[in-house]
């Protein structure tokens, strides 16, 4: 089966070539590795949070779509969509809005950073704070969880958005079953931050960035105007602290960023070095910078696009996923016979057939618990921990020696020795419990 790899482009404003060497470049690379099926997607919704202005939100969204496909992204060959063309997501949204911890949410970065600047300010915590700030990483969890992705490529910064994906996943898996696979952040350690034109990490926030797509002239001009020391030509330059060397680099290979670096070592000067670097860097964009003038022109062409894109991508996975989700947390045909004894023993028998396997998750309350389940069955669910340490801890034991100082205490709950472990699922019995370990054990031998 294919890794599903998702990314997502926030469309608030021109792409930059931090963008193009941190995100764009190395993904459409990954795109075409054999085994994964690559998700992208325009986040429109997400864009409202912080742009409030209609006309840049769509021109985002234009220039972003057309700088991936200028860039070499097949649509034919992977998903490529936008946020808003897929109705499912919001209505995910909603179901795990309906299965997320407020306290979860009070811890998310973005929202604490708003609450500390306003404190800062000495006014109310939440004053300016929206509702869409807050539950921005349920959103996130509905684009990652709809489409069951296993890897989501991201910044260290947004890691938190991938964990709380998995805590929400993971509860509305212990309410409902097992529907949502637990994404993976995935760190490309590799990937270059590119300094902005101050020496700051080039972003939209700091008014630094170079468009990815700027005329050759105006490309020339700001990079031109990238900050330097005073030293003069002939003086030696430290490469670690250049802006110019650390940009080249991004663009240059192995052969001529030595060359580069002698060269800094032999006092080259600020003006040689930055007209290397702006030879280097249209050398490279200047092909792809055709094909996107090309691409802007034609807005109705990249609309057909997307929504061909969205529309597939909705037959495929969106609507029966929904669907499924749907049914099961009650959302159903009132005609419809509830499941009856038959149907559920057929659905026990199939269960048993199944591997027996531990799950964890967090709940609402904080604190870390997990099950022994077999298929669709819960035969054990545990106490709660303090860590998912401490959870795993008890499941390592378990399965090393659990069936041997496992015991039950009726109206007591179940032991792991003298210590209270959890208690059994209604329609269990201690004997099956034992018996799965015991198949456990035994797969680990």
């Amino acid at each position: 089966m294919a890794t599903r790899v998702l990314t997502g482009i926030t469309t608030s404003g021109t792409p930059h070539l931090g963008n193009y060497v941190g995100a764009i470049r190395p993904a459409i690379a990954a795109a075409r590795t054999a085994g994964v099926e690559s998700f992208y997607f325009l986040a429109d919704y997400h864009a409202l949070v912080k742009v409030q202005d209609p006309a840049r939100v769509q021109r985002s969204t234009l220039e972003i779509a057309a700088s991936w496909l200028a860039c070499g992204l097949d649509p034919q060959q992977v998903w490529f969509y936008r946020q808003s063309d897929i109705p499912e997501i919001p209505e995910l949204t909603w179901l795990l809005t309906c299965v997320a911890g407020k306290g979860l949410l009070n811890r998310a970065h973005a929202y604490k950073a708003a609450v500390d600047r306003n404190r800062l300010d000495a006014t109310d915590d939440d004053a300016g704070i929206t509702a869409g700030l807050f539950m921005y990483p349920v959103l996130m969890a509905a684009d990652i969880l709809l489409f069951n992705a296993d890897k989501v490529p991201v910044g260290r910064d947004q890691v938190q958005h991938i964990e709380m994906a998995r805590d929400f996943g993971q509860r509305f898996n212990h309410l409902y079953g097992e529907h949502f696979t637990l994404p993976e952040a995935a760190i490309e350690a590799r990937v270059a931050t590119l300094p902005g034109l101050d020496g700051r990490k080039m972003s939209k926030s700091y008014d630094n960035t170079i468009p990815l797509f700027a005329p050759r002239a105006e490309l020339k001009k700001l990079i031109f105007s990238i900050v330097t020391d005073s030293k003069a030509p002939g003086e030696a330059k430290d490469t670690d602290a250049s802006n110019v060397f650390q940009l080249y680099q991004s663009f240059a290979s192995s052969d001529e960023t030595a060359a580069m670096r002698r060269a800094f070592a032999d006092g080259i000067g600020w003006g040689e070095a930055k007209q290397a670097l702006f030879e280097r860097i249209d050398a490279e964009v200047a092909p792809l910078r055709e094909k996107y003038e090309t691409l802007i022109a034609q807005p109705q062409r990249i609309e057909a696009q997307l929504r061909d894109g969205a529309q597939r991508l909705r037959e495929r996975y969106a609507v029966p996923t929904l669907r499924v989700l749907r049914e099961a947390v009650g959302l159903r045909d009132l005609g419809a016979a509830p499941a009856d004894v038959a149907q559920n023993a057929a659905r026990a028998s199939a269960s048993d057939e199944k591997p027996p396997v531990f799950k964890q998750y967090r709940e609402s309350d904080g604190k870390f618990y997990f099950k022994l389940v077999r298929g669709e069955r819960v035969l054990l669910e545990s106490i709660g921990f303090d860590s998912p340490k401490e959870a795993g801890a008890r499941i390592g034991h378990l399965k090393r020696e659990g069936a041997a100082m496992l015991h039950h205490v009726a109206g007591e709950g179940v032991h792991l020795g003298n210590e209270l472990l959890g208690k059994l699922a209604e329609d269990a019995a201690i004997e099956e419990v034992l018996g799965a370990l015991a198949t456990l054990i035994e797969a680990d031998a």
